[in-house]
């Protein structure tokens, strides 16, 4: 029986490279475009060591219209489209505004054109809770307001989502789903995959490890003097395998054209509120190793609180999030400590 055939865009990033993995596992072919400008090629080792499969890839830049007529002519018959090709530091957002919006807004648009074309039946968006901006109470529902966005990245994906509802209002033969992730941490159990970002890490959980293992002086966080239960910033921290497999029902349902609307939006979460300092003790107390961390100011453009009501998730989609934090941690670690055997970091 021949495989249904789905391209990831940013396929070799941290999501998209979970999602591979789940997505070879449930009995797709995947077709990777990624312009590894936040990831490399040797993660592909990683996927196909884990699955047995090695997924076809393209390098390329979902910003030209060329390269991406050239995979969809060279690869025929893709059904469904996950797009994870974006920027995404909230922090490098607001010194790169225009890099923000160049990249994320112009991947998109020049996939949604290119969609009718050649036949793609479904798109699934990579999405984000920041579109809730500083919610008025939580946990947020998909029913909650959209605020303004407190930086560019968090802009882009408002803008991002209103052009998929708006093509798809206009009477586009496809349909979409789009998914609003809290804050995926944690890697693959092998170990053989997990959040490897070029540079100096934007985001918590790379920098934390890093910290631990010595490669970093010591972890900052972002104030403690925030109306919380401990001062630090609150997020919703969801393992990412499991939203990794919340990707694969999302582009079943597309393909076997089972969605109820045209554009059904998800938020996928725990539905705990946990704190950067709990965080930080919870990585402690699973893996036995300490993180040095020094509080500093605030960070411009950083929620105090915001965690997700994941109901809609749990009935419609049939997925939950019940990978424990404490076991989550300790993938981190694992994956920390496989780079440290590879001599990469």
């Amino acid at each position: 029986m021949e495989k249904t055939r789905i391209l990831v865009t940013g396929g070799t990033g941290y999501i998209g490279s979970h999602t591979t993995v789940e997505l070879i596992n449930a009995g797709f072919e995947v077709v990777i475009i990624d312009n590894l400008s936040n990831s490399n090629r040797e993660v592909l080792d990683g996927i196909e060591a884990i699955t047995g499969v090695r997924p076809n890839f393209v390098e390329g830049d979902c910003n030209d219209t060329a390269t991406l007529r050239k995979l969809f002519t060279d690869y025929p018959g893709i059904k469904g489209i996950i797009n994870f090709a974006a920027s995404k530091a909230v922090g490098e957002s607001m010194e790169k505004p225009l890099l923000y919006y160049r990249n994320n807004l112009n991947t998109l648009i020049n996939l949604l054109e290119l969609m009718p074309e050649f036949g793609v039946k479904g798109f699934v968006f990579s999405s984000s809770c920041t579109v809730y901006g500083e919610p008025d109470e939580n946990p947020v529902t998909e029913r909650s307001p959209i605020k303004t966005a407190t930086s560019p990245y968090g802009n882009t994906k408002q803008i991002c989502e209103e052009i998929i509802t708006d093509t798809v209002n206009a009477g586009s033969p496809w349909n979409a789903i789009i998914l609003r992730y809290f804050n995926p941490v944690g890697a693959h159990p092998s170990a053989l995959i997990g959040e490897l970002p070029n540079g100096v890490p934007q985001n918590l959980i790379p920098y934390l490890t890093q910290t631990a293992i010595g490669i970093r002086k010591e972890l900052s966080v972002f104030g403690n003097d925030y109306p919380t239960r401990d001062g630090s910033c609150i997020r919703d921290f969801i393992n990412v395998v499991d939203l990794a497999k919340a990707h694969v029902i999302a582009v079943k349902r597309l393909v076997e054209e089972k969605t109820l609307e045209p554009v059904e939006i998800f938020n996928l979460g725990t539905g705990d509120g946990v704190s950067v300092l709990e965080l930080i003790n919870t990585f402690e107390e699973a893996t036995g190793v300490k993180v040095p961390h020094k509080i500093v100011g605030r960070r411009p453009g950083d929620i105090i609180q915001v965690w997700a009501d994941p109901t809609h998730a749990n009935t419609v989609l049939g997925w939950k999030a019940d990978t424990p934090l404490a076991d989550t941690m300790v993938s981190a670690w694992k994956w920390q400590e496989h780079l440290r055997e590879k001599g990469v970091m």
